[in-house]
């Protein structure tokens, strides 16, 4: 069976994770691209070889400090490039691996790079997870993370809200968690209803 690939994206500090797990809570299987990363990461991961000898000074006890990354990243616009080129291929072989075997009719791809990537080529439908620019910018500075400066270099690496917005299937605003609620469960209502009509 090929599940109905719903990919989930979104800009930085606009939601997407929360709006994951309304998506799992409903008993939908969720691939999420970060929490790939992470792994790959963390000691022993695949990439952590590869990663420390290209950038030696971003290891941290065994393991990838993304905080160290970021600010290599910051440095050196070329290192962003030369980090995809690594990580992208193992992300890509993780994700290939759940949708082998996922077993459920509908399964959300989790993927903050969806259209950068060009992975919403592979997926059936985009649901996009949107806020105001000042709920954004307030949520990404008050985890206390990254700089300000930080955050515009990330925002200037990623497709616009407003882009993202016209290019998705659905729109999920993310001002209350009850509104992205109501439309996590209107869309796999919406998806399944599909699925049984086709």
């Amino acid at each position: 069976m090929t599940p109905y690939r719903l990919g989930l994206t979104g800009s930085i500090g606009m939601g997407k994770s929360t709006t994951a797990a309304m998506f799992a809570d409903e008993g939908i299987p969720v691939w999420d691209a970060d929490a790939t990363v992470h792994r790959l990461y963390a000691p022993g991961g695949a990439a952590t070889r590869a990663v420390a000898a290209m950038f030696q000074d971003v290891m941290d006890g065994g393991s990838v400090s993304r905080t160290r990354l970021r600010a290599k990243i910051a440095d050196d616009p070329k290192a962003l490039d030369r980090l995809q080129a690594i990580v992208h291929p193992m992300v890509a072989e993780d994700r290939a691996l759940f949708l082998a075997t996922a077993n459920a009719p509908i399964v959300v791809l989790d993927i903050p790079l969806l259209f950068e990537t060009g992975a919403d080529a592979e997926c059936d439908g985009i649901a996009v997870v949107s806020a105001p620019p000042d709920v954004q910018r307030r949520r990404v500075l008050d985890r206390g993370e990254m700089t300000e400066a930080e955050l515009e270099m990330i925002l200037s690496r990623q497709i616009p809200d407003s882009e993202k917005r016209t290019r998705a299937t659905w729109v999920i605003v993310t001002v209350t968690l009850d509104s992205a609620q109501a439309s996590v469960k209107q869309i796999v209502a919406e998806i399944r209803e599909k699925l049984a009509h086709a």
